[in-house]
């Protein structure tokens, strides 16, 4: 069932304010280059703008759909805003718990969503989740539209963040102080939560101007009374632009105990990735940018009613699951992966990516469709997924039958079906299995907060061991980001 909101114009402020506040997202920070925050205007009145012009179609236009980032109006308009509703990832699996009193916190900040949990440091159970999205992504949905961002306007990002996360905290506790709150993010995240610069991290070789670990207490930060007296703790990066979240993750799937290699991918906006074992893992971090989640793909939606999730060929023609069983209304990650490849096969796109037969788009069901620069987006994220995984392969000199299993993390991983991410060539064409692991990020923080007494020496050796691989300038990494880029 189709979504509904009713705006009203406030006094100083422009209607993309208010859309954002509804979750609505501005992938390129709103300089209606990529047209991904559509909207579609149902009463009302919104002008059409030449970059709407340049964004969209005059059907499109026709059909009441305008760009979020440039909608003003006089007066109440009614908007359509379903393709923005969000399901987020959250854990609550058991982990190992030295007991103790009262309650802690964990927050996964994560680059598009954020995830609090608040937690029985006695039992180690969940006494509460609340995810978000994060508001940064008012100013760009990757990290290098935000560290942009944050040179323009220093300090503006790390207000905002604290803000949220203080308040969604205060929310959550209801009562119950936390004793301490451990954090979680990619090295952006960290950068602009801790007020640390990130121009360091705008060029080569994007190195963190201080990747530690970071403590705070929460009045410090400006959180709300319910919060006052906690610990807030923001664990270390690995370096470049692999963060803590990445680190929590290796402990979530065990890869820091494995005798044998494992990899692990977190494939949301800022992919990360790792290969190893106990007796050393190699990271990365690679920009598979926002495709994965519908970002920049022109009728890219979230994992909500109306998103094709699934594509199928029935040997007549594409077959189409559609989220909630309503009229399809946009298409998700999991759904772009498999239209890709379900057209690599039918032949709809060639191994170079191009649709076939001169075609301008790929018709998938109704009114959604894929265009040639939806193909390339998809092309460049899987590359550069792809491309990464190989260099830590070559870099460890692991062969591929040696690798044990393959995790997938994030909402993203835990819905793509291995098939057709293998098909298009994301995940390596490995024999080892694949494990789709949730939201190991918070897991693994969880299970750091509920480890208090070897907490400190768990990290100091996963770090020890932990090696981070720099892609940007890396030759082998480019030769393989091209060669990847092609489909199997």
């Amino acid at each position: 069932m189709a979504e509904y909101v009713l705006l009203h114009p406030e006094p100083g402020k422009i209607l993309s304010d208010q859309l954002f506040a509804l979750g609505i997202e501005f992938p390129c920070g709103g300089c209606s280059a990529c047209g991904g925050c559509r909207v579609r205007l149902m009463s009302g009145t919104i002008p059409i703008t030449e970059g709407m012009r340049e964004a969209l179609s005059e059907e499109e236009l026709g059909e009441g759909w305008r760009l979020a980032c440039q909608a003003e109006t006089d007066g109440p308009v009614s908007l359509d805003i379903e393709q923005w509703s969000a399901s987020i990832l959250t854990d609550e699996s058991r982990v190992a718990v030295e007991p103790s009193e009262g309650y802690g916190a964990v927050i996964d900040l994560g680059t598009t969503t954020l995830v609090v949990e608040l937690v029985d440091l006695a039992t180690g159970s969940v006494a509460g989740v609340l995810p978000g999205l994060n508001p940064q992504g008012r100013h760009g949905s990757d990290v290098m539209s935000r560290i942009e961002f944050d040179l323009r306007e220093p300090g503006v990002l790390t207000s905002l963040i604290r803000r949220t996360l203080g308040a969604m905290l205060a929310e959550l506790v209801r009562g119950r102080k936390p004793r301490e709150v451990l954090i979680c993010g990619n090295t952006v995240m960290h950068h602009l939560f801790c007020g640390e610069s990130v121009e360091p991290l705008s060029h080569v070789p994007f190195r963190p101007s201080a990747p530690g670990e970071r403590r705070f207490l929460a009045e410090e930060l400006g959180w709300p009374e319910e919060t006052h007296g906690a610990a807030v703790t923001f664990l270390p990066c690995a370096g470049g632009f692999v963060g803590s979240d990445l680190l929590a993750g290796l402990i979530a799937c065990g890869m820091h105990q494995s005798e044998t290699p494992m990899a692990l991918m977190d494939l949301g906006t800022n992919g990360e990735i790792a290969l190893g074992g106990r007796n050393g893992i190699l990271c990365a971090s690679t920009a598979a940018g926002p495709a994965f989640e519908g970002g920049r793909i022109r009728m890219g939606m979230r994992a909500g009613d109306g998103a094709i999730d699934r594509v199928e060929h029935d040997g007549s023609g594409l077959v189409c699951h559609v989220i909630g069983g309503s009229a399809p209304r946009g298409i998700c990650g999991s759904g772009l992966v498999d239209a890709a490849a379900v057209s690599l096969e039918t032949g709809a796109i060639g191994a170079s990516g191009r649709l076939s037969n001169g075609a301008k788009s790929l018709s998938l069901a109704g009114a959604v469709s894929l265009s040639q620069a939806d193909i390339r987006e998809l092309q460049l994220a899987k590359g550069a997924v792809a491309a990464g995984m190989e260099v830590l392969r070559q870099e460890a000199g692991t062969e591929a039958p040696r690798v044990s299993s393959l995790h997938l993390a994030g909402a993203f991983g835990n819905y793509v079906r291995t098939g057709s991410a293998r098909r298009i060539g994301l995940l390596p064409r490995w024999e080892a299995p694949v494990n789709p692991i949730g939201n190991s990020a918070v897991r693994g923080s969880r299970t750091l907060l509920l480890s208090p007494s070897r907490r400190q020496s768990l990290l100091d050796d996963l770090l020890r061991i932990t090696r981070h691989v720099e892609l940007g300038a890396n030759p082998e990494f480019q030769e393989a980001f091209v060669e990847n880029m092609i489909f199997p």
